[in-house]
């Protein structure tokens, strides 16, 4: 007896109702990564200035940056940056909510989620979040 699987999404996003390509469609791991670079990057300076480099003090800014901005705004420096915006997967059209984001930026910091594959073209992170990080442009 063969085994039956579950269909397999042509493009990352298609079986959330997402685009293939262009706005609105799932970031692509490449933008991801220069994104999480340039939010580090930005906060490992602040730490530098402020904090001595203290490496905990720059995890704790990281996951400010990431709470605060992805909460008000969609997004932090680095999605801005690349074209990205973090949507709550049930609207598509608004940032998540503070307790959302939070649990994103703390499974972000833990480093392994975010490298995860969920399933559906989204991160670990994301898929525990209820979230989704789209293209802008």
């Amino acid at each position: 007896m063969g085994r039956v699987s579950a269909p397999v999404d042509a493009w990352p996003g298609q079986g959330l109702g997402l685009p293939e390509a262009g706005p609105g469609s799932m970031a692509t791991p490449g933008r991801r990564v220069i994104a999480i670079v340039v939010d580090w990057l930005a906060c490992s300076l602040v730490s530098f200035a402020f904090f001595d480099y203290d490496p905990f003090a720059t995890l704790l800014l990281f996951v400010a940056e990431q709470v605060l901005l992805v909460a008000t705004l969609g997004g932090s420096f680095g999605h801005a940056l690349v074209g990205l915006r973090v949507h709550r997967l049930v609207t598509t059209t608004t940032p998540p909510p503070p307790l959302a984001a939070l649990l994103r930026a703390v499974l972000v910091a833990l480093v392994l989620p975010a490298f995860l594959p969920g399933g559906d073209g989204r991160q670990l992170h994301d898929r525990l979040a209820g979230t989704a990080l789209l293209r802008r442009r």
